[in-house]
């Protein structure tokens, strides 16, 4: 802006980014438009997939066969095809992810076939989203730098939950209206909308490693991302942190025969699924808006103990009302991951996000698809709400114990970070939300 004097000095390490600030990166847009659109065209896909299969089998169990493929390939696959971010460049291997999910889709959409054959390609359509998000993961830190990194992932974080929340409503009415295929014609025009707004609005970079012959090999890929991750003091504290959601996940798997328990309603099954998804969205807005950077790292430890300890309430049995609240609240707990995230960028190095990432995800999703299982079979015997209850606790002791072993490396963390602050273009005056006024910040 014309006319504004400005200076040029240290970035303040408790400075924080605004959203407005975020979206106003043109790359970071594209990122995330692609990724809302992917998140829509899941939710169309999931409830299609569900009503065509039991349309065509009128088995409980085959539908259940088919969303639990959903959490499979990437515990299958993940660790070794997420290398591929770190080969290739990333905004190539998000292309053509995109282009092959749309064609695998279409064909869905297109083939009436055996319910085997339609397994086979939920499967694969699942295992390409592994390594595209690895490389949208690894590509973020390069787009968005310092305390923005933390405003992108909050933004989204919400984004994601925001989808949850109203996309199976808005799914099934898509479903309802268009009808299952159709639907899932829509999903594949998703991905091919996202290939064309990365090819348009995200630069090419440079592979991050040298493709020499031993590089191809993704199982050794695999086996050095664990050794970077948990021969790292710090990292394997943060993926530690992030693996803890298999704890405070278990409420979502059990909604349906908790609301059981009351009256047995879909609309009540659909508020407990939506109530930890909407705390999660309002800690993620307070928590990266009015708590300063360091302070997240210092809080962390606590915040992972406020997403599981809510959950102990349900042992004594309280309304429904009293349960969406207690579920809202370990939501908003959950948003220490955001502190976690920002904290593994920073220690990762560049050459390696893919494969750690890639590792972080899978067990996240291996901890989420466990934890629901064996919810589920503990459900059978001691009834949901002492389930619960019991996941609760056991997160609690879990998060205790993260904590105490983070307060050790926690300091160094927080020195780090500050010391990476470098020279910024500020303004004179105190107009951070003013667009166009951007500010530079060393990679992490």
């Amino acid at each position: 802006m014309a006319g504004r004097q400005t200076g040029r000095h240290r970035r303040p390490a408790e400075e924080q980014a605004t959203y407005r600030e975020v979206f106003a990166v043109g790359e970071f847009r594209a990122l995330w438009l692609a990724q809302a659109l992917s998140f829509v065209g899941d939710q169309l896909a999931q409830v299609a997939l569900a009503v065509l299969v039991y349309h065509r089998t009128s088995s409980a169990l085959l539908t259940a066969v088919t969303y639990a493929l959903t959490y499979l390939p990437p515990i299958v696959g993940g660790p070794v095809l997420s290398g591929l971010a770190d080969l290739f460049p990333r905004r190539t291997v998000m292309i053509v992810c995109d282009v092959l999910r749309a064609c695998l889709v279409a064909l869905m959409a297109l083939v009436a076939m055996p319910f085997a054959g339609l397994c086979l390609l939920v499967f694969a359509t699942v295992l390409l989203g592994t390594p595209f998000t690895a490389a949208r993961a690894a590509v973020l830190p390069d787009v968005l730098e310092g305390d923005r990194y933390v405003a992108g992932s909050a933004i989204n974080n919400m984004t994601h939950q925001g989808a949850q929340m109203l996309g199976f409503l808005a799914g099934g009415a898509v479903v309802a209206v268009v009808g299952a295929y159709e639907a899932l014609a829509i999903d594949a025009l998703t991905f091919g909308m996202s290939a064309v707004i990365l090819v348009g609005g995200l630069r090419p970079r440079a592979a991050p490693k040298r493709r020499e012959r031993e590089s191809l090999g993704l199982w050794r890929g695999t086996r050095d991302g664990a050794r970077l991750v948990f021969g790292d003091p710090v990292l394997r504290s943060l993926v530690s942190f992030a693996w803890l959601c298999a704890f405070y996940v278990v409420p979502e798997g059990l909604a349906a025969p908790y609301a059981a328990t009351f009256d047995d309603s879909a609309v009540t099954v659909g508020v407990l699924m939506s109530a930890m998804p909407t705390g999660m969205v309002l800690g993620a807005f307070l928590f990266s808006r009015f708590v300063r950077p360091t302070n997240r790292l210092r809080l962390m430890g606590w915040m992972s103990m406020a997403a599981c300890l809510p959950l102990v309430g349900a042992g004594v049995h309280p309304p429904l009302w009293g349960v969406v609240v207690l579920w809202a609240m370990a939501g908003m707990g959950s948003a220490y991951q955001l502190a976690a995230n920002a904290a593994f960028v920073a220690a990762v190095p560049p050459a390696g996000r893919g494969q750690a990432f890639g590792l972080a995800q899978s067990g996240i999703l291996a901890g989420q698809g466990i934890g629901i299982l064996v919810g589920g079979a503990a459900t059978q015997v001691l009834g949901p709400e002492t389930v619960v209850a019991l996941a609760g606790v056991m997160g609690l002791s879990v998060a205790a114990m993260l904590s105490l072993s983070w307060n050790q490396v926690r300091a160094g963390v927080i020195t780090t970070m500050n010391d990476r602050a470098g020279p910024v273009e500020v303004p004179a005056s105190r107009d951070d939300d003013l667009p166009g006024i951007r500010r530079s910040a060393p990679a992490p």
